[in-house]
């Protein structure tokens, strides 16, 4: 693992607007970096990025059949009692899920191991899946990077195969809160993925969504929404006032409810519990854990923090950095410390996409701080070698 300079390639800004990544740019900062990417063998993506990936993969879906079997495990993970059905009945009625992201931390050196699961409301997708792969073929047709360059980027196409084992045989609802563009942007990426795989879409605001007379959710022209992928996490809607509806409505949510076990941070200790000394995970204990004192290098979350919003790490007892946000009330985990790969003055987080049951991609987020934020840069990587 290695990160190289590259000539940034000639009009790239307007390559990304011209298909819609016009947040490659937020508040005046850059989030996609076009002149830099991180180098990586072929052996390291297949032992440290997609083998660790499968496995914790297998690990979280274990964890969701034990606790959607256990009340005190649904309150462990602050999900709220009058939702504990909704959540049993995504899991027993075998809704699918589409798509996750492990955020690893490796160093280069050993094995990869896991910071947390965006299992619910991942975003950088569009990045991911299809920017950062245009990237590579300009560099390759460049001969910045060698012919036989690759990416561990099969993201895209597994998409539109988990599109396509949805039915179609109904409107697909995509639902995001459309006046945020990066939202958006991921939010009709997503839809173009589900019309290749064959369906018919709408796209539609959450503050749009009705309920009528018969309990199920509509959208602003009246049509039942029967199929609804939605940009929006289960942990809000389900404490939302329309969150009684969410039991009989009937509509099919992707993600599924019982993703709101996986979106939590709260299976970092659950997992400890039940994997103590795993390669791929971090001691972790609840925050109210008496054990948590015993991590000198710690790193204390929220469990539904997003964006490192409220993240605090403690170096040999001591708080070292910390970050504001909207998540300081509620339930905390306390994880420990890992290094992180870093090279410039920057710290790399390496994103690790799941579709279904298949881990398929790769995407790189790097920041001065530790703590990855909603401004931390995505560059893109090579397998070289």
């Amino acid at each position: 693992m290695e990160r190289c300079a590259i000539p940034a390639r000639e009009g790239w800004q307007a390559k990304a607007e011209a298909v819609g990544f016009g947040f490659h740019e937020m508040y005046g900062e850059p989030y996609w970096l076009d002149d830099v990417y991180y180098r990586f063998t072929l052996e390291e993506i297949e032992s440290r990025v997609e083998e660790p990936s499968q496995v914790l993969h297998e690990l979280c879906m274990d964890l969701v059949a034990e606790a959607v079997e256990s009340e005190e495990l649904l309150t462990r993970l602050a999900i709220p009692a009058g939702q504990f059905d909704t959540v049993r009945e995504a899991w027993t009625t075998g809704q699918r899920p589409l798509y996750g992201r492990f955020d690893l931390a490796y160093d280069g050196t050993g094995p990869a191991k896991l910071l947390e699961y965006n299992a619910d409301t991942p975003t950088a997708v569009f990045e991911t899946a299809y920017f950062q792969y245009e990237w590579l073929l300009d560099q390759i047709a460049l001969g910045r990077l060698p012919e036989a360059a690759d990416q561990f980027n099969l993201l895209q196409e597994c998409l539109v195969a988990g599109f396509a084992a949805y039915p179609a045989d109904r409107i697909f609802h995509f639902a995001a809160i459309t006046e945020n563009e990066e939202d958006r942007g991921t939010t009709t990426y997503l839809m173009d993925c589900a019309v290749q795989a064959g369906h018919r879409t709408a796209l539609i605001d959450m503050g749009a969504i009705g309920i009528d007379a018969q309990g199920r959710f509509t959208d602003p022209e009246d049509r039942v929404i029967d199929r609804c992928f939605k940009l929006y996490p289960w942990e809000d809607m389900m404490r939302e006032p329309f969150a009684r509806h969410l039991p009989g409505s009937g509509t099919e949510w992707v993600e599924p409810a019982w993703k709101a076990i996986l979106s939590n941070k709260g299976i970092l200790p659950l997992l400890w519990e039940r994997h103590p000394g795993h390669p791929n995970l971090l001691p972790a204990f609840f925050g109210d854990d008496p054990r948590a004192a015993t991590l000198a290098d710690s790193v204390r979350k929220p469990f539904h923090s997003r964006e490192g919003e409220n993240v605090a790490i403690t170096e040999k007892g001591r708080p070292s950095e910390a970050t504001a946000g909207d998540y300081g009330e509620g339930p905390t985990v306390v994880q420990a410390l890992t290094p992180l790969f870093e090279a410039a003055g920057q710290f790399a987080v390496l994103g690790a996409w799941m579709v279904g049951d298949r881990a398929c991609g790769l995407g790189m987020r790097e920041d001065r701080s530790r703590i990855t934020r909603n401004l931390s840069r995505f560059v893109p990587h090579a397998i070289v070698g």
